[in-house]
């Protein structure tokens, strides 16, 4: 098989496991060049296509090479899939690798014919595209890491005159609470200036952007929005799904049910509900070297630097550790921990209390490995259901001592809802590497 699933060492299998694919097969295996990015190979013969004319390259492999590829639309890179489908269909027939599909099964053989469907049934097609949403997943997240963190945004407000800078949140937030129109919460929202763009460029051709229709100028769109109430975005408007970091975690659901199941409560504020019997309960937080339990983080980072000399904070400051690496870090401690694993030098013990014997006399406590061992995909996902741990991880010391920084002086502090990337985790295409791996 193609496909090779890159094993934690000693691991159980029971997590999202790293796959690795070989460069050469990647590229198809007998030497084909990657043509580019954004252009589609035909698998059997020279055709090609860009990949906005994806269409005229899959009705092309249907006519002439009666081959059916499912599901095109979750697969997260189709020229890399191509490209690399190209090279296995040189090295093995395609029936190898495809169902057959047999028409007018029952009448005479000359007006019979095969039709191959290329699909995931088929374990390493299914590797090739998991592995392609993994890798696009860590590229849309490293994006969304960037803008969190970009002090040089700067732009006008598109209802209005006044100009923000800074940060792309407080734009954002002005629009959802001046204007009424909201795009979703900024943490939600990935290429968010090529976002703008798109919505501006329409405002600019004198386009409603909820229902799209065109005026003849700027004072009657502006009154149709308003009075039509149509300050919002078109639901079937797909040009905007790759703008919501919820189409690269969960395929299938839309942005729009994201907006409409967390983004709106930004601007529709229900004075008349009562709290006033409402009862938190206090955060219980778990150490990560032992069963102590802490109801406020600062008594839990006090207990793991002294009882085990674990300084999260240290390691966060030395590292330069962002939020999501904060995130793949403290969980993959946790697992290692679980599996009685140093994660030091990855040696297995017999039990939880010769670990911890050994981490302390061999000084492995604070002496983590090579970020590559920990900085993986599949390190997103909680190790434990309701790690209030992970909750607490910020971008800077001075976030967490509630200070501002100088860029975010003006937007408002909304907390990562850790516990939501288990659910979203349980429905997501990558959910059966749980089962598989």
């Amino acid at each position: 098989m193609a496909g090779s699933g890159g094993q934690e060492p000693g691991g159980d299998g029971t997590i999202l496991e790293a796959l690795s694919f070989p460069e050469q097969q990647a590229d198809g295996g007998l030497g084909v060049q990657s043509p580019g990015p954004e252009l589609l190979v035909c698998l059997f013969c020279s055709e090609s296509a860009p990949l906005p004319q994806k269409d005229s390259l899959l009705k092309h492999l249907l006519l002439e090479h009666k081959l059916v590829i499912a599901d095109v639309r979750l697969i997260a890179n189709l020229p890399k899939y191509m490209l690399y489908w190209k090279g296995r269909f040189l090295e093995q027939p395609v029936a190898d690798f495809c169902s057959v599909i047999k028409t007018n099964s029952a009448g005479p053989a000359d007006k019979q014919e095969e039709y191959f469907l290329l699909c995931d049934v088929l374990p390493e097609d299914r590797t090739l595209r998991e592995k392609l949403q993994q890798k696009r997943l860590e590229e849309v997240l490293e994006q969304q890491q960037k803008e969190r963190n970009d002090c040089s945004f700067h732009r006008v407000c598109m209802f209005c005159s006044e100009e923000f800078s800074g940060n792309r949140s407080s734009l954002l937030n002005h629009m959802a609470r001046e204007h009424s129109f909201s795009i979703g919460l900024p943490d939600n929202i990935v290429f968010c200036s090529e976002f703008l763009d798109t919505l501006q460029n329409k405002l600019d051709n004198l386009q409603c952007l909820y229902c799209e229709k065109e005026f003849r100028d700027k004072t009657t769109l502006k009154d149709h929005m308003r009075k039509k109430a149509h300050r919002r975005i078109n639901a079937n408007n797909h040009q905007y799904d790759r703008f919501y970091v919820i189409n690269y975690l969960e395929l299938g659901k839309t942005w729009e049910e994201v907006q409409s199941e967390d983004d709106r409560e930004l601007v529709e504020d229900d004075e008349e509900d009562d709290w006033s019997d409402w009862q938190a309960n206090p955060v219980s937080a778990v150490c990560l070297f032992c069963d102590h339990q802490s109801e406020t983080m600062d008594e839990l980072y006090s207990h793991m630097k002294d009882a085990h000399t674990f300084d999260l904070h240290q390691l966060k400051t030395e590292l330069d550790l962002r939020f999501y690496q904060q995130v793949k870090l403290v969980n993959f401690i946790r697992r290692q921990i679980h599996q009685s694993r140093c994660y030091s030098c990855q040696q297995n013990f017999d039990s939880k209390a010769d670990l911890m014997q050994h981490l302390d006399r061999e000084a492995h406590v604070m002496k983590l490995p090579d970020t590559s061992a920990w900085d993986q995909p599949q390190y997103y996902f909680p190790t434990y259901e309701n790690d209030a741990l992970l909750c607490t991880l910020s971008e800077s010391d001075e976030d967490e001592r509630g200070e501002q920084t100088d860029c975010g002086e003006d937007v408002p502090v909304i907390a990562e809802d850790i516990s939501d990337l288990r659910a979203l985790k349980q429905s997501s295409v990558l959910n059966h590497l749980l089962k598989h791996s």
